[in-house]
């Protein structure tokens, strides 16, 4: 299942925790994964949400051993994509979306949907034995929840089809090299690493950083003139907060600001 491992320090962190499967996605892991994410982006005492895996992979994305071998889908073809539409939009659109930094930390294995859901988080720690694998291919699909855009922005069109027609690995230090993680650890670092970096970010000023999450995505998709828009009326409204109050205060006084997210 996918589990809390806690609150402190204002990050949350939500581990996928079926080892024994490589945490593999199921109908009991992935519900509990969409309704986790709700709770944390409604926490006011969170700030930062860690994503991560038990034992010695992130998530393999589905269990295949278990495909097919359910009770027959007497759903129509409509209704089957309306279904996984939804699913995607209350998974990775929403981490994608969620207001609140999201990190994603990398044991091992991101295949599949796991790949998907990884790349859908704000930036990725992957340890030493850490992969990228999207998988679908092996198996006769073409890909879900986003994995296929977030790849191409990362990466560019011609390196993100190579990568998912030919299924290969992205090992640690090749994906580094392209973007797709920001840093890479020993193995044993991992924990300690990410831990770290959000809370340096857990630390810093949440409505800010909410805006500058919001701008950077949209920047992705919009023309400049659009997002110089956007980034005005951002600044402005957060300039209006007691936070950035507090933060040319703490910066006269030459000592580290306390933000309150107001």
């Amino acid at each position: 299942m996918a589990g809390i491992v806690g609150i402190r320090s204002h990050v949350a962190t939500l581990t996928f925790n079926r080892p024994e499967k490589r945490n593999a996605l199921g109908d009991i892991v992935t519900p509990a994964l969409r309704e986790m994410l709700l709770l944390l982006e409604a926490d006011p005492e969170v700030r930062v949400v860690v994503l991560t895996g038990a034992g010695k992979a992130f998530c393999v994305g589905g269990d295949v051993k278990g495909m097919g071998s359910g009770a027959p889908d007497d759903r129509s073809l409509d209704d089957k994509i309306r279904a996984l539409q939804h699913r995607q939009q209350t998974l990775t659109l929403r981490l994608f979306e969620m207001p609140k930094p999201t990190i994603a930390a990398l044991p091992g294995a991101a295949a599949g949907a796991g790949m998907s859901i990884a790349l859908a988080c704000d930036l990725r720690v992957g340890a030493a034995s850490a992969f990228f694998a999207p998988g679908f291919g092996a198996i006769g699909l073409s890909g879900d929840y986003g994995g296929s855009w977030h790849l191409t922005q990362i990466v560019g069109p011609a390196k993100a089809k190579e990568i998912y027609f030919t299924g290969r690995r992205v090992h640690a230090e090749e994906a580094l090299a392209l973007g797709l993680l920001n840093e890479v650890v020993p193995d044993e670092d991992l924990q300690a690493r990410t831990a770290e970096l959000a809370a340096q970010i857990a630390g810093g000023p949440p409505l800010a950083i909410r805006y500058m999450k919001q701008n950077i995505n949209r920047a992705m998709q919009a023309d400049f003139k659009t997002c110089l828009n956007w980034e005005a009326d951002r600044l402005v409204r957060v300039a209006q907060t007691d936070d950035h109050k507090e933060a040319v205060r703490a910066f006269i006084e030459k000592r580290p600001p306390e933000f309150r997210g107001k």
